[in-house]
């Protein structure tokens, strides 16, 4: 058992699904087989969505912690003393949500846990708190002081990792630039490596239509994209690229490639997305909510559910944990290596 990496899960925001879809991923007991897990968070907020609470082995540091199957460890922070309303963004949830985030990092940063998962935060309700940040991914950057990061999702085989998130479109077109793609195709590959591909085969997407056109729709990707391409390859990364982004996906998804460096947040989280949420119209609910998404290039491992809050659902016991048992399979994954 100690061989096992130990996973630190912030539950993210109490008045959506964090709490629940932590809870039962961890009722898997296959998790327990390849990691000790245990949660962070308010035990005042927990409920399976039918009024009753979980058993859970209260513990105010990892050393008293005994990572039973079944019972969850549980650091609580006793930042409040009974739910903030469900399905609403607020200020009491947005902060507790945050400060989940910030111990969870503390931990890592100190060497108590190997690995971090995050559960849906809501970012106006952290705003509303008073905490300025974007997201995680910006939290995690501030609090391991990281200047070179970036975001990764990946569904199975399918991977995407971006050269900018969370800006306004119209800036995101400014932000591709030669340093910072080649630098996003380096961490692709080291991470691709994490993974276990040897040799990542690794796509880089163009920013406008059919890649450009050799200059007729944007000069983007020949004056900065090719340009970093040229230097991943002579750096013996295996790149290729741009290619137009209204084909890459598929050939991504044929498995000619390992990753795709995508230019912006929705060219790579609308195709992820597509693949791994699935709605059952029949039954008017979602089939499956899959994949999970990893900070590359910071000090410590990250990696978060693939989905939102989804405050439409929280406190009814219906949301599915598979993308979070998806990410803390992945984080044990990472901290193994």
């Amino acid at each position: 058992m100690t061989n096992r990496p130990i996973i630190a899960i912030s539950t993210g925001d109490p008045s959506g699904i964090g709490p629940e879809i932590s809870v039962k991923a961890l009722k898997h007991k296959e998790i327990y087989d390849i990691c000790r897990p245990f949660l962070i968070g308010d035990g005042a907020v927990f409920s399976d969505g039918s009024g009753s609470t979980p058993a859970f082995h209260p513990a105010d540091r990892v050393e008293a912690m005994e990572f039973h199957p079944g019972i969850p460890d549980l650091l609580d922070l006793n930042l409040l003393d009974r739910r903030p309303p469900v399905g609403v963004v607020n200020e009491k949830s947005g902060n507790a949500a945050f400060q989940y985030v910030k111990r969870a990092i503390e931990l890592a940063m100190d060497g108590q846990a190997d690995a971090t998962v995050t559960a849906p935060i809501s970012k106006e309700a952290i705003n509303l708190a008073g905490h300025k940040f974007a997201g995680h991914t910006e939290i995690y950057a501030h609090y391991t002081n990281t200047k070179d990061y970036a975001m990764l999702l990946a569904y199975g085989h399918f991977r995407v990792i971006h050269v900018s998130t969370h800006v306004p479109l119209r800036d995101a077109c400014d932000l591709v630039k030669k340093d910072r793609v080649f630098q996003v195709i380096k961490m692709a590959d080291e991470a691709c490596k994490r993974l276990g591909i040897p040799n990542p085969r690794i796509a880089v997407a163009g920013l406008n239509p059919h890649a450009g056109e050799n200059g007729m729709f944007g000069r983007e990707e020949t004056d900065e994209i090719l340009p970093a391409v040229w230097e991943a390859k002579q750096a013996g990364i295996h790149a290729d690229g741009p290619i137009p982004a209204d084909t890459v996906f598929s050939r991504l998804n044929g498995k000619m490639y390992d990753i795709c460096v995508c230019m912006y947040h929705d060219q790579g989280h609308i195709p992820t997305k597509l693949l791994g949420f699935q709605w059952d119209e029949t039954n008017r609910k979602w089939r499956s909510v899959s994949g999970v998404n990893i900070t590359v290039g910071l000090p410590i491992i990250r990696v978060s559910v693939d989905h939102g809050t989804a405050f439409d659902i929280a406190g009814k016991g219906i949301a599915s944990e598979e993308s979070m048992v998806n990410a803390i399979s992945c984080a044990a994954q990472f901290a193994k290596k």
